[in-house]
């Protein structure tokens, strides 16, 4: 077959242009030990047109998970495909130092296929996990002799025979006569573009099975499926994830009938089981997909043979379908990061405004501890956007306002399960008395949630299971938008309040809890109030910050007393250049006051693709703001 050279879709970010393509030199890589993983999928939720595509997400630890490219396909399946589609990929790493992926050439949403006849198989090849070549095997046409009636190839996966010194590729097949499923295998040619023999039988379960997936460990090769029990009438009674055993790869495998996964018996139904060993321990995951339900799960083992009966879920910012995990090195991460943008934790340098560079930033709120100063924001999810499209909230750090620390976002608005409006506003963190962190966002009609951690990076929890905050609760307002913008101000006695509101500004006092009312809620009146509220205090009075008029600018008003009432001063910052929208936040940091807000300032910003600045900020002796201008140096030293 014809091999072609793919070039991957480039991210929008300007950090992740950006390539490093040294070929490895070993089955670690050049990068020393394994630091991570990286998760081959295909996506359950959003554009059908785009859903059976190969998309990549990475983690450290294997339970939180961050998807790359912004959870759009890495590479296009109509370059690759017969169908037009890919699903199940598999990804495995070389003993020769390549990486290699395997995967059901479908497109079950295209009309035309639907379930349909698919007897294909995409073979992809790198040397570098960014740049790959492709093959296509059409199992009907290429082993016509005694495969013509090749109705569903599924599920395939490579695994290496080092007895045989070949890529094995292992895979599920039906038959035009609909009757069986059976597992068949081939050993693929040197360039892993076709099979260089006719596929055999490799396990031929008793009920038939799909979604093999094979794992050796201590000269014992364990093969996972999707099995079933039927009864004499040949009705299916049960399914779930089973295992087969031999001592050699190419079988004969033993079935044990039993049933691994904890829904075998319920109506949730579970296919697309993976197993991979965690870095640097004696342990194995157990993954597998449920479908029906949207979710995906795990369970664990030490030895292959008992696992955990308590599925436990991943955190995942994506809707994956049956994929499996690869472990990978620093350098692999770093290189698969350079490509398609950072998720994880780095470091980078900002020279200037804005602050921020490979992602869209907004709703700048800040914290300061010791010497450093913590930055959380908004995120609007790419670059031209033409209506907000927010899911999670991101966090940074510097203790020079020049170099940064960028972490794997903390919070995603899937953590708060009854957020129906799936927007994740503007929102604001702050320490409580018991030494915990409370982050409170806003999700646009939904109300105002808290969330809370032992660490200021998170992971962050759902703190109440319901909203702090509803609309209801804004008694002056009518529309639906009311309950949004939330800031904190800790007193200089401790005591905590939240202020919020849109077109209305509302604040009430925080139990030292930091999830309940206390007291009456009260308007704050102040004129041309359109949303973005924030505290601080100077000099013993309350300065409230908020975003005025439309297109917004910055504005604000002194008080004696947190409630008011208050003077207004006038505007300090104008508006926001391409973008409707501003929203400050202020802090004192290294004996300087900082003021932060948003503008549409990158190549590709607007009104829904913001970016945060900061600049510095004074008062004069009456203890007034001086207007403060938007500058391309910014905060920068």
């Amino acid at each position: 077959m014809k091999k072609l050279t793919i070039l991957f879709l480039m991210a929008i970010s300007l950090q992740a242009s950006a390539q490093v393509t040294t070929p490895l030199a070993s089955r670690r890589g050049v990068g020393g030990e394994a630091a991570g993983y990286l998760f081959a999928y295909f996506e359950g939720g959003g554009d059908q047109n785009l859903m059976e595509q190969l998309r990549f997400a990475v983690s450290e630890d294997a339970q939180n998970w961050y998807a790359l490219n912004g959870n759009r396909p890495i590479i296009a399946s109509d370059s690759i495909s017969e169908s037009g589609g890919i699903r199940d990929p598999h990804i495995l790493r070389g003993e020769d130092g390549c990486y290699y992926i395997v995967a059901t050439d479908m497109h079950t949403y295209d009309p035309k296929q639907g379930w349909g006849a698919n007897p294909g198989i995409v073979l992809l090849k790198s040397q570098d996990l960014v740049n790959w070549t492709h093959a296509k095997i059409n199992l009907s046409k290429d082993w016509s002799e005694h495969f013509s009636d090749a109705f569903w190839v599924w599920a395939p996966q490579t695994i290496y025979d080092r007895k045989a010194r070949k890529y094995m590729i292992y895979f599920t097949l039906q038959r035009n006569d609909r009757k069986t499923l059976i597992t068949y295998y081939a050993y693929a040619n040197k360039d892993f573009t076709a099979f260089e023999s006719e596929p055999k039988v490799l396990f031929s379960a008793k009920y038939g099975s799909i979604d093999a997936d094979i794992i050796e460990k201590d000269g014992v090769y364990h093969l996972f499926y999707k099995g079933n029990t039927k009864d004499a009438n040949g009705r299916e009674i049960n399914n779930g994830i089973q295992q087969a055993t031999s001592k050699k790869l190419t079988g004969p495998y033993k079935e044990d009938f039993k049933y691994i996964d904890a829904y075998a018996g319920t109506r949730t139904s579970v296919e697309g089981s993976g197993v991979f060993k965690l870095n640097g321990r004696d342990e194995y995951i157990l993954m597998y997909d449920l479908y029906s339900s949207g979710r995906y799960e795990y369970q664990t083992s030490k030895d292959l043979k008992t696992f955990t009966r308590e599925p436990q879920s991943f955190r995942k910012d994506f809707f994956p379908r049956h994929g499996t995990v690869m472990s990978v090195t620093a350098e692999e991460l770093e290189r698969l990061q350079q490509k398609w943008g950072y998720v994880l934790k780095h470091e980078f340098e900002s020279d200037g405004n804005p602050v921020i560079r490979d992602k869209h930033t907004a709703d700048p709120a800040a914290l300061v501890e010791n010497d450093t100063l913590w930055l959380f924001a908004g995120h609007d999810a790419a670059g031209n956007q033409t209506g907000y499209v927010m899911k999670d909230w991101l966090l940074y750090s510097t203790t020079d306002m020049k170099h940064w620390t960028a972490y794997p976002s903390p919070l995603h608005i899937d953590d708060f399960r009854w957020a129906d409006s799936k927007q994740a506003y503007a929102g604001h963190v702050a320490k409580g008395k018991d030494g915990r962190y409370y982050w409170y966002v806003s999700t646009n009609w939904c109300g105002i949630g808290v969330a809370v951690a032992d660490k200021i990076t998170g992971p962050y929890k759902d703190a109440l299971g319901k909203p702090l905050l509803t609309n209801k609760d804004c008694f002056a307002s009518k529309h639906s938008w009311a309950c949004i913008d939330p800031a904190i101000l800790i007193d200089d006695d401790g005591t905590p309040y939240i202020i919020w509101g849109n077109r209305e500004c509302y604040c009430a006092k925080l139990k030292d809890n930091m999830t309940e009312i206390d007291g009456e809620i009260r308007r704050i009146d102040v004129p041309r109030f359109t949303e973005a509220p924030w505290m601080h205090k100077y000099n013993g009075k309350y300065y409230l910050t908020y975003a005025s008029g439309w297109p917004e600018k910055i504005a604000y008003a002194i008080s004696d007393n947190i409630f008011g009432p208050y003077t207004p001063m006038g505007v300090i910052s104008e508006i926001a250049g391409n973008s409707n929208t501003t929203h400050p936040a202020v802090v004192r940091f290294k004996d300087q006051w900082l003021f932060f807000s948003h503008n549409g300032g990158l190549a590709d910003g607007g009104s829904y693709s913001r970016s945060v600045i900061a600049e510095p900020m004074n008062y004069d002796r009456d203890g007034r703001i001086n207007f403060i201008p938007a500058t391309p140096q910014g905060a920068t030293p």
